[in-house]
């Protein structure tokens, strides 16, 4: 299977749901349709369309309307724009009221390269996950994507979908099935936990392979579905292996890793080492390099693992 952007869902997927007869479905983008793929949608359904333009907060507020109006919107730009300047919308207009607007938000993370740090979100899944009634789904993959968005299409209440720009490998065939609040065990082993999500989880698999070699049994774990959290999978990983390694395109304040050690804190207390930006902003560049140089490679996952295993009692 080709590699493919998990963005490139966003429009293909809307548009096989209205073909599919659901025309409660309306599409709101800021001046962005083309980079997040909604023009698809725009070029074969106009009349259900909106360009908001440069008004993120005008769309959110918007999208909330079409809610309560008993719509399903989806409200799409890059996820710096819908998570951090149309906040207090998404907040005050969106989750308070526990409206259906499902925002999926694309051009998340390091990997937007050259936009810089200006544009590079990495707060994005911490700012949604605190948010009453919100769900967090981070896919991993284009069919992931798909299956998100479908999901969300079909779920009561408020979504995030975060989407990024670059291809990544493909991990699920495009039948594959998806459950909000259940993760996927891609891997299973017995040394290690390493919890992943979105653009980490094919270099998670890709660091259980390097571990394997060195005699290390790892288990992988794709948490798609950010929040609710698999509690019982994420329990019963960690009994097993006794040591876990957390992995995101995220600051480790806030996000993957905060909410997996609050659950191990509280339940079931072992060794977490975290992969993810380490509390500063990003900086503009190639995607990979800057993958390497905030420590979000394969490498350091399997690095990661070594320690989080060292320090088992």
């Amino acid at each position: 299977m080709a590699d493919r952007a998990t963005r490139e869902a966003l429009g293909a997927t809307l548009n096989a749901l209205a073909d599919e007869g659901r025309d409660d479905i309306v599409v709101l983008d800021a001046d962005l349709a083309k980079a997040t793929s909604t023009v698809k949608f725009a070029s074969a359904h106009p009349e259900r369309f909106f360009d908001m333009g440069i008004a993120e907060q005008d769309l959110m507020g918007t999208a909330a309307g079409l809610a309560a109006g008993g719509k399903t919107p989806f409200a799409s730009t890059f996820a710096v724009f819908a998570t951090g300047r149309a906040y207090d919308q998404v907040r005050n207009s969106i989750c308070y009221p526990s409206l259906g607007v499902k925002i999926a938000a694309t051009h998340a993370g390091i990997t937007v390269g050259p936009d810089g740090g200006s544009h590079q979100m990495i707060e994005d899944i911490a700012l949604m996950s605190v948010l009453p009634n919100m769900r967090v789904l981070v896919p991993a993959d284009f069919n992931a994507a798909v299956a998100g968005i479908r999901l969300a299409s079909v779920t009561p209440g408020p979504f995030y979908v975060r989407l990024g720009r670059p291809a990544v490998p493909a991990l699920y065939a495009d039948d594959e099935s998806f459950e909000l609040g259940k993760a996927k065990v891609l891997r299973e082993g017995a040394d290690v936990s390493i919890i992943a999500c979105g653009n980490l989880v094919w270099r998670a698999m890709a660091a259980a392979e390097a571990l394997a070699t060195e005699g290390v049994d790892a288990e992988v774990i794709d948490m798609w579905s950010v929040k609710p959290i698999d509690v019982g999978t994420l329990l019963a990983s960690a009994a097993k292996t006794g040591a876990v390694v957390t992995a995101e395109e995220h600051s480790v304040i806030g996000g993957l890793g905060s909410l997996v050690s609050a659950v191990l804190a509280l339940n079931a207390p072992c060794p977490v080492e975290f992969v993810g930006v380490k509390d500063v902003f990003g900086t503009s560049g190639d995607p990979e390099p800057l993958m390497a140089h905030f420590g979000l490679t394969a490498a350091d996952i399997v690095a990661a693992s070594k320690a989080a295993i060292a320090r088992k009692a």
